[in-house]
């Protein structure tokens, strides 16, 4: 059984490793830990859960847990739903994503840069898993308010949005996608850098 203090000793680096141990009462206990306001103990907590969902669903009947976090006045909280929600989408045989997919995309509106960056790059791992829910997130993407960002934001947001509609772009063809992706390119908020990597993305299609 994991404890607080065999959790602070677990280096970062083998907690992939260690999660291939958890018991089921360990991910309950993690899941409790993440409310913590212990920045290292709720952090490696969070780390074990998203390794933990990345090969096994035991972390997913924990879903609603994550989805009340969404409308959390911490923005640690949020992102913390943010991120195993998307990295739980695969395990949701129930259909729980399309029922939270609303509260989801309302945090492309929240007021912390960073938890709009981690809701974007987590809409691309739901549209993966959830090619059905592509075209609502690329409607949201499209007309997402870039220039309400501020200006040191803008190129990783505006990157982080195109990623993710290259991933629905690979199951839904769209005009609106294509115009967007092409006005991204076109524009001056990318660097040529970034660019070129798009278009290769692109060309592999």
């Amino acid at each position: 059984m994991i404890t607080m203090e065999s959790l602070a000793s677990i280096p970062k680096d083998i907690l992939p490793e260690i999660s291939e141990t958890l018991e089921a009462g360990d991910i309950a206990q993690l899941v409790e830990w993440l409310a913590l306001e212990d920045d290292n103990a709720r952090y490696k907590a969070l780390l074990l859960l998203l390794s933990r969902s990345s090969y096994a669903d035991d972390v997913y009947p924990f879903w609603d847990v994550f989805v009340a976090k969404l409308k959390s006045d911490n923005s640690y909280q949020r992102s913390i739903g943010l991120m195993l929600i998307a990295d739980n989408a695969k395990w949701d045989s129930a259909g729980k994503m399309e029922a939270a997919l609303e509260d989801y995309l309302a945090l492309l509106s929240d007021a912390k840069p960073i938890t709009v960056r981690g809701c974007i790059q987590g809409l691309g791992k739901i549209a993966l898993h959830k090619p059905d829910l592509g075209p609502k997130i690329a409607e949201r993407l499209v007309a997402f308010d870039l220039a309400g960002q501020k200006e040191t934001m803008r190129k990783s947001i505006l990157l982080d949005i195109v990623n993710t509609l290259m991933v629905i772009r690979a199951n839904t063809a769209s005009d609106t996608i294509e115009a967007f992706i092409q006005d991204a390119l076109s524009g001056n908020v990318l660097d040529k850098k970034a660019k070129r990597q798009i278009e290769k993305q692109m060309g592999s299609r």
